[in-house]
């Protein structure tokens, strides 16, 4: 009987014939969300952004806090659905953007701990900002609470929706700005770093109604929020942070009344 030669036998040496390799497997397609899905999410963000800046107080002053807040947790719902879509048609998933889900009860209160010591860490830095820029004093305060206190809670169910506004911004904002903006952004600019900074500042200027001052805070938090996601590899923990410190600030305005 005779003996088999191996399919892939080394040719013996000074024959100069080279020896056969297995073909390397086909490397797996890169999914990117297009950049006019991103484009368009701006252009929207923007027009929104800036009607809301021009409307002020005085806008909202006759309408109900419930319909402020339906409203704006609509809105809110619909931008992440959009990602979504978008996410879903470049092969990838929320689950993924989110950086994955807690494996066991240790992950999520490792989570929250690091949660609150950023928050209890990022107020301290905010703090030391806003004295500096003289955001301390009786009057600055005054104005503060005349640009946003008219979105303070009032009865009960105000305050019910207020706790769930806040959820919503902590979990679809930080989807929005932390996960997918940064996402594409870092692919545009090749530079997380860079990357960050500029959705820090998109994410201050959406939130003109603030006025400007707050506006550079917003994008200071939104700085913190970013590198604690970047040092975490999840949005869990921004989005707690997120979450506890839109639910807190209605609070304290509605106490300050």
């Amino acid at each position: 009987m005779e003996s088999s030669t191996p399919e892939f036998a080394l040719p013996e040496s000074g024959d100069g014939i080279e020896p056969v390799t297995a073909p390397s497997p086909p490397s797996e397609p890169r999914r990117f969300v297009p950049y006019w899905h991103t484009a368009l999410l701006i252009a929207v963000f923007g027009v929104l952004s800036i009607g809301n800046a021009k409307s002020g107080h005085g806008a909202h002053s006759g309408h109900s806090n419930v319909r402020i807040y339906l409203g704006t947790m609509t809105y809110e719902w619909v931008f992440t659905g959009y990602v979504w879509w978008g996410l879903r048609r470049a092969g990838l998933s929320l689950r993924e953007l989110i950086g994955g889900r807690w494996k066991s009860v240790e992950d999520f209160l490792l989570d929250i701990a690091i949660a609150v010591g950023a928050w209890f860490g990022t107020l301290i830095v905010l703090a030391v900002v806003a004295l500096a820029a003289g955001m301390g004093h009786g009057d600055s305060l005054s104005d503060t609470q005349k640009q946003i206190g008219f979105l303070a809670p009032n009865s009960g169910v105000e305050v019910f929706l207020w706790i769930c506004l806040s959820a919503t911004a902590g979990f679809c904002e930080e989807v929005l700005f932390r996960g997918y903006f940064q996402m594409q952004f870092s692919r545009l600019l090749r530079n997380r770093w860079i990357a960050l900074i500029a959705v820090s500042i998109l994410f201050g200027l959406g939130h003109g109604y603030e006025g400007p001052q707050r506006m550079v805070l917003i994008a200071l938090l939104g700085l913190a929020l970013g590198i604690l996601s970047m040092v975490r590899k999840s949005l869990r923990p921004a989005m707690i942070v997120h979450t506890m410190q839109d639910a807190i600030s209605g609070l304290l305005l509605r106490a300050l009344r």
